[in-house]
């Protein structure tokens, strides 16, 4: 059986695997990356994940010292204001709009928005500029044996690699969280999410929108330019049987349902790509780490898609575990670097998941007297300045 040895093994290839594997490789450290599925690089191809990922501002400094940022600039979409609209009267169209602007608190963007296929497209090939990287596409963490000094694990293709540090970034069901034992906790709200690509009429002139009626959120994220028209991505949360209702609709069926729950805000919406649907849960790891092994991103947390959140809060992760590393290279993956990272990030992750959950849950309300309860604290909460400004600097995870 091939043994291989290695600074850091990153199990998981999804954005956040990809993105750790860059950072440590940059940082000095050798790399292998594994994932049981190739990356879908390509828009319209088969499996392309149609999902958008907005990276706020303190993400930034983890893309570029990864080298990415020079790679993903060219493409994003940057989001100045976050506007939410509250739709919960008795027909659907806004009857409260408010929008937070970044320049409030900053003279950048809060964000900037880019499709997940092409993040997985730039992020493979700055793997490949790497020397210290190996990435197997194709190969799965099968199993995991830690001890204090190293961790083994075993590949789907027999081989086993001998690790100082796993970073787990293998998702909300982790073969490496459930190899070391390692408990979650799971809310399940009876939600799925719709995500495809549109193009509309009105530009959406750097806005980020969330349309709140009941169900969850119909959120609008700017994309570049498609074929020459503003183009938007889109989440559509709903209770699970109406999510298969919609994504079974034949398309023109589909664009007058969609463009009624849209309230008309950008023109008349045009799907360009497939429906994908996604399951919404929340859920916590009751640890950050295990002996010779790190959590990152769902595998130690996943909340539904609200404020542009969970990547953001894998990256925050990411950098937590550089700076413990690249300050004391030589206890990489000890028990004192380990525990220092669960220390770090587990009360703030924690703190964000209830957050996501009770802002999920006002999403979803039904009734119309508690609607226009919303609607009523949204009105409130925009009313002060103070309380507006210190939201938006809470949502960007700075003080």
């Amino acid at each position: 059986m091939d043994r291989i040895s290695t600074d850091i093994l990153v199990s998981g290839g999804g954005v956040a695997g990809l993105t750790a594997a860059a950072a440590f490789a940059s940082a000095g450290f050798s790399v292998i990356c594994a994932d049981p599925a190739p990356p879908v690089t390509e828009r319209d191809a088969a499996g392309a994940d149609q999902r958008t990922t907005a990276f706020l501002q303190p993400s930034i400094p983890v893309l570029e010292a990864a080298g990415l940022w020079s790679r993903l600039e060219p493409h994003a979409a940057p989001l100045q204001i976050m506007r939410i609209i509250d739709a919960g009267g008795p027909v659907a169209e806004p009857r409260v709009i408010k929008d937070f602007d970044a320049a409030d608190i900053s003279d950048q963007p809060f964000g900037w928005n880019l499709p997940n296929w092409l993040l997985r497209r730039e992020m493979v090939a700055r793997l490949a500029e790497l020397p210290g990287v190996t990435f197997l596409p194709g190969v799965a963490t099968t199993n995991l044996f830690t001890r204090e000094g190293e961790a083994l694990v075993t590949l789907s293709d027999g081989r086993r690699v001998a690790a100082r540090l796993v970073v787990a970034a293998d998702g909300r069901n982790s073969p490496m969280r459930q190899a070391a034992g390692i408990p979650v906790k799971t809310i399940r709200y009876g939600q799925k999410a719709l995500a495809f690509a549109t193009t509309h009429p009105v530009p959406h002139a750097n806005v980020s929108t969330e349309i709140h009626r009941s169900g969850g959120p119909f959120t609008l994220v700017p994309l570049p330019d498609r074929d020459g028209r503003p183009s938007s991505a889109v989440v559509w949360m709903e209770k699970g049987p109406e999510v298969a209702r919609l994504a079974a609709l034949p398309v023109a069926e589909f664009e007058a349902a969609m463009n009624e729950r849209s309230c008309g805000i950008l023109g008349p919406l045009t799907l360009m790509s497939e429906r994908t649907v996604w399951p919404i849960i929340s859920q916590i790891a009751a640890r950050m780490a295990g002996e010779r092994l790190a959590l990152i991103a769902e595998a130690a947390h996943v909340v539904p898609p609200i404020g542009a959140q969970g990547l953001n809060m894998s990256l925050a992760d990411l950098r937590a575990l550089i700076d413990l590393a690249t300050a004391t290279p030589a206890d990489l993956g000890s028990r004192a670097m380990l525990d220092a990272y669960h220390r770090r990030r587990h009360l703030e992750v924690q703190a964000r998941v209830t957050g996501i959950d009770a802002l999920n849950r006002a999403s979803m309300l039904a009734a119309p007297a508690l609607r226009d309860f919303r609607a009523a604290g949204l009105n409130a909460l925009y009313s002060l300045a103070p309380v507006r400004k210190t939201l938006m600097r809470v949502g960007l995870g700075v003080r």
